[in-house]
């Protein structure tokens, strides 16, 4: 918002499908969570967190990174996510990135210092590039309501928006397979507070089950309304 946020930096929400109903329509969207159950080979998945994003004209880029890195309170410490834009994206406005091929590199440690408005927003992927190999970004161009999945280990970020018009939103969903459990030794600080004592499963009132190839699906989410 105004004066809170430093004006070059992209603005994030997390988790807000626990405040917002059209915004948990599509997050937890049944028909999103088969589509990456069945690209990731997954038998069903479950949500993990929401991101909304908001790239307004002359923002920062936000550095490369692999999703999966952040994982390791998981077992399994992966998963996949689902990027859907809200708006038109154009080449020159920061629009998501990938790194050709990098899904097939090992997993590095997380960028937590080269995140948010980094001077070398490819220097994660530099460093961890098969010797020999020149990185290839890959835009992700498409109009309103399209999107993308991409493997936990993909490089991914975007670069400066350089539009002088043109903010960028979009809405992110980070699923992960829905046998997934606490690590027993590993924490993060959010979300290892949702931890049972005693218990590594995860509560399926903060971490629903959105689609299983046995039909299942957390009961509550049936009061959600449909995104067909």
């Amino acid at each position: 918002m105004p004066g809170r946020d430093p004006e070059d930096r992209t603005r994030q929400l997390c988790n807000a499908w626990k405040a917002d109903s059209v915004v948990a329509a599509q997050v937890l969207s049944e028909k999103t969570a088969r589509f990456a159950a069945q690209l990731m080979g997954y038998r069903g998945v479950r949500i993990l967190q929401d991101n909304v994003l908001w790239k307004p004209p002359g923002t920062k880029a936000i550095g490369f990174h692999q999703d999966s890195s952040y994982a390791d309170y998981l077992v399994p410490s992966e998963m996949v996510t689902c990027w859907l834009a809200l708006h038109d994206t154009e080449a020159d406005a920061g629009p998501l990135g990938f790194v050709r091929g990098s899904n097939h590199w090992p997993k590095s440690p997380p960028q937590r210092t080269q995140f948010h408005a980094p001077d070398d927003w490819l220097a994660g992927p530099r460093a961890a590039a098969p010797k020999g190999v020149e990185l290839e970004t890959v835009p992700v161009v498409v109009k309103a309501g399209g999107g993308s999945f991409h493997h936990g280990l993909t490089w991914h970020g975007s670069a400066p928006n350089e539009s002088k018009t043109v903010a960028r939103m979009a809405l992110v969903s980070h699923l992960i397979p829905a046998e997934t459990r606490f690590h027993e030794t590993n924490v993060d600080v959010t979300y290892s507070r949702y931890r049972r004592r005693g218990d590594l499963s995860l509560d399926e009132s903060f971490f629903p089950v959105l689609w299983d190839e046995s039909g299942y699906r957390t009961p509550w989410l049936s009061e959600l309304p449909v995104i067909e």
